[in-house]
């Protein structure tokens, strides 16, 4: 499979980090753009208020969990892509990422769905 990480960091220009990532392996997933879309409404800005877990995550999530259709392979999956990202990152939660508290932004939105996506791509296809 080609890497689909430049195309999932351009759609971030439209849509929030989960549509991003959700929406560039809706055809692998087995999912129209637009159910992509909705799926994704809720999963920006870390889940709508910056206090939960990076939307290019749960996205990477949700395409994990459609890909494999199994619960235990998902949650191993899962773990890695987590742990990959926190270790390039410092941190999976959208508030630290973006520095709201500490005034340094530790990644940019665009860079979060490059990793989410390069870490997907290693760790599922």
């Amino acid at each position: 499979m080609d890497s689909r990480i430049l195309s999932a960091v351009d759609r971030k220009k439209t849509c929030n980090c989960a549509q991003a990532v959700i929406a560039t392996y809706a055809d692998i997933a087995g999912i129209s753009q637009e159910q992509a879309m909705n799926l994704g409404n809720a999963f920006g800005s870390g889940m709508g208020n910056m206090d939960g877990t990076c939307g290019a995550l749960t996205g990477a999530a949700i395409i994990v969990g459609l890909v494999t259709g199994d619960k235990l392979r998902s949650r191993h999956v899962m773990s890695n892509i987590m742990a990959q990202f926190k270790k390039r990152n410092g941190a999976t939660q959208c508030r630290a990422l973006k520095g709201i508290d500490t005034h340094q932004t530790l990644r940019e939105c665009h860079d979060c769905v490059a990793d989410a996506c390069e870490f997907l791509e290693k760790e599922l296809f």
